[in-house]
Parts: structure tokens; C-alpha cells; sequence
């Protein structure tokens, strides 16, 4: 019995050798083939800054189109933190508008500056400029000739006033 504990794990040894030597052979007889060769791929195209500007929404370096929108730019506030506003007057109403709100006719605006605002319009930018004040935001007095008040070049309190 002493032979068999024995025995029975070398046979088992000898026959996983044995098939272990089977596969080599098995692989060895195997040619390996050389894998077909893939046509070279083409070159890499260059693209150019305006594509990738386009794709990416941005806008080119190209002349900017005046806006064809039936608004008017009355002031624009330009913040270095939060949301800039532009004043749009349009036919029916006059009202501040928010960077990225979308307008009565559809279009977006894009960014506010301090001289021009910018509107997303038919998949293009257009600008829509300030316009020089053409009469006075304060009203003129009516009297010309009147003598006006002498004024001090100093704050003064109330009280102090003459």
C-alpha cells in the first residue's frame, strides 16, 4: 500500500510531463505567418485655426457683420465678475438684457463690451454697436441767460452752505 502513495503521484507527474511535451511539439510544428501587411495610413491633414474656431463655436478672425437686428444699444454695463447687461431698445419695449439671454427675435446675446454688444444670429456673430448720443441726457435749462448759482470747487456740508 506503501507503493501506491507513492506510485500513484509520480504516474500522474509523468503522464502532465508527457502532455506537456505533446503541445510543445504541437506548437513548434505550427509556421507562423508573417500578418498581412496594412496599407500605410494617409498623412495627417493640417488644419487650420479657423476650422477648429468654427467647430468649437468660436468666432473667426474675420471683419465683423453689422447686426441686421431692429434693436438699438442705449448703454451696456461690462462686469470683471458676474453678468453684464446691455440695454436694448427695440419697437415695442426697452429692457436690460443678461449675457446669454435670448432676445424677442430669437437671438442670443453672446457677450456685452463696453462699446458694442454681440448677437448669436443665424449661426454667425453679428455686432450690434453703440451709438453716439445725438442730444443731451440731462435736459438743457430753458433760460439761457439766466445767472446760475456760484459754485464751489469744495464739498461743503449743508449746514455750512450759504
Amino acid at each position: 500500500m506503501g507503493w501506491i502513495v507513492l506510485a500513484l503521484p509520480l504516474g500522474y507527474g509523468g503522464f502532465l510531463a508527457w502532455q506537456e511535451w505533446v503541445y510543445s511539439q504541437s506548437l513548434s510544428a505550427v509556421t507562423v505567418s508573417a500578418p498581412p501587411s496594412a496599407p500605410t495610413p494617409p498623412a495627417p491633414r493640417q488644419y487650420t485655426p479657423e476650422a477648429i474656431a468654427t467647430v468649437l463655436g468660436f468666432a473667426t478672425q474675420s471683419p465683423w457683420v453689422q447686426s441686421a437686428e431692429p434693436l438699438q444699444l442705449r448703454a451696456s454695463f461690462v462686469s470683471s465678475r458676474g453678468v453684464s447687461q446691455a440695454l436694448l431698445a427695440g419697437a415695442q419695449s426697452t429692457r436690460f438684457y443678461a449675457e446669454g439671454e435670448r432676445l424677442p427675435s430669437g437671438s442670443v446675446l453672446r457677450r456685452v463690451e463696453a462699446s458694442h454688444v454681440v448677437l448669436w444670429r443665424n449661426g454667425r456673430e453679428e455686432r450690434l454697436t453703440l451709438k453716439p448720443a445725438s442730444k443731451h441726457v440731462l435736459p438743457v435749462s430753458g433760460t439761457p441767460g439766466a445767472a446760475s448759482p456760484a459754485i464751489s470747487l469744495h464739498l461743503r456740508p449743508v449746514a455750512e452752505q450759504p
